[in-house]
């Protein structure tokens, strides 16, 4: 069986989107358990010229769910910043991410190869392919925003270890 880009996106987003939703319950009950508000946590940024929690979360979907959709319409933008969403809503956006993504077919994926996907940032567009895309933008980016978001929540005292961070491994049947 060869390796397919199925493989290579798909399933290190559903590994990383489940962790990720998993690192957020666990660190919520830690702050419930300690009166921290959550809302606090959203605005969190490690450094002052960083974006926010909420940001790597929703980015965390963009590069993931939004990465796809991208390779399959053509046509990629940086994800909006959703000042709408508390933590409760990005909760909910991992969850629902993650039910897109386990929904998507390797035959659906793997048809992107060769398709053409722009970039567009202002007035400058990034010629890709999707596997060119997926691999070498959005994959390094997702793991970015995921790693970013595991780090905030680090810094604000939730008991988070690698093993969370890492979540389900694909092991051997």
């Amino acid at each position: 069986m060869a390796f397919s880009l199925y493989d290579a996106t798909v399933a290190n987003y559903l590994q990383i989107v489940g962790a990720v939703s998993g690192f957020m319950d666990k660190s919520l009950a830690h702050f419930t358990a300690n009166g921290v508000d959550p809302a606090g946590i959203v605005e969190t940024r490690l450094f002052p010229d960083m974006l926010p929690f909420r940001f790597q979360v929703v980015s965390l979907a963009h590069h993931s769910r939004g990465a796809i959709e991208a390779a399959q319409s053509g046509v990629f933008v940086p994800p909006s910043a959703r000042p709408d969403l508390d933590y409760a809503g990005l909760q909910a956006l991992v969850k629902d991410t993650q039910s897109e993504l386990a929904g998507l077919t390797p035959e659906t994926v793997n048809a992107l190869i060769g398709r053409d996907v722009t970039f567009k940032v202002g007035d400058r567009s990034l010629p890709f392919t999707a596997e060119g895309f997926l691999m070498s933008f959005s994959l390094p980016n997702f793991f970015f925003h995921a790693t970013t978001a595991y780090d905030i929540l680090r810094h604000k005292g939730a008991p988070l270890g690698k093993r969370d961070f890492i979540g389900r491994l694909n092991l051997k049947k």
